[in-house]
């Protein structure tokens, strides 16, 4: 399989292809990324994700690109990475104690230039958490370059007793649906 082009400089979503052995280059997507869409957060993460697969397909066209967003929200209200520790402290203390949803927007450009998108939602149960809890955990730093500040496959994991989905997806990638897309752009 000929490497394709991933449009994320994320390191996780280069660990999750890795994890499937998918060879890729990472050239990073400089597409402004849209804050809401009218159609709610699934919508949301797949044009992002389109947008940032089509600037980097621009400039390598007849290749295959592969762009992703993250979204987690809650009560329709959509938290991206915090701006600061106490912005990650009130996004842990909303999500304390309650489900929230991640979703992750995928698109895949084709060489003919065709781009496919597909989508995870996936329900994330955190457990009460103490303010103690809430302001060690922020005080590592794991949360601060992540959309909802938390990391499920690192620390956070300890407040995480359930997660109805698609694992990789909150982590940032989800891989069946990668595989799928790949499938039907005939790249595999």
């Amino acid at each position: 399989m000929e490497p394709i082009i991933l449009a994320s400089g994320s390191p996780r979503r280069q660990e999750l292809l890795q994890q499937i052995g998918v060879p890729f280059v990472v050239v990073k997507s400089d597409a402004e990324e849209i804050l809401n869409h009218a159609d709610g957060p699934r919508a949301l993460a797949i044009e992002n994700a389109r947008r940032k697969a089509l600037a980097v397909a621009k400039m390598h066209p007849g290749r295959i690109v592969l762009g992703a967003d993250t979204v987690v929200f809650q009560d329709g209200e959509v938290y991206g990475k915090p701006k600061d520790a106490a912005d990650a402290c009130a996004m842990l203390r909303r999500f304390a104690g309650r489900r929230h949803a991640v979703v992750t927007g995928i698109a895949l450009v084709s060489r003919d230039g065709t781009c496919r998108t597909d989508a995870a939602e996936t329900n994330v149960c955190f457990a009460d958490m103490m303010d103690e809890e809430i302001t060690a955990y922020v005080a590592t730093g794991e949360p601060m370059d992540k959309a909802g500040a938390y990391a499920v496959q690192g620390r956070a994991a300890a407040f995480i007793p359930r997660i109805e989905g698609s694992f990789s997806s909150v982590v940032g990638l989800p891989l069946y649906e990668v595989i799928t897309l790949l499938k039907a752009a005939g790249a595999m």
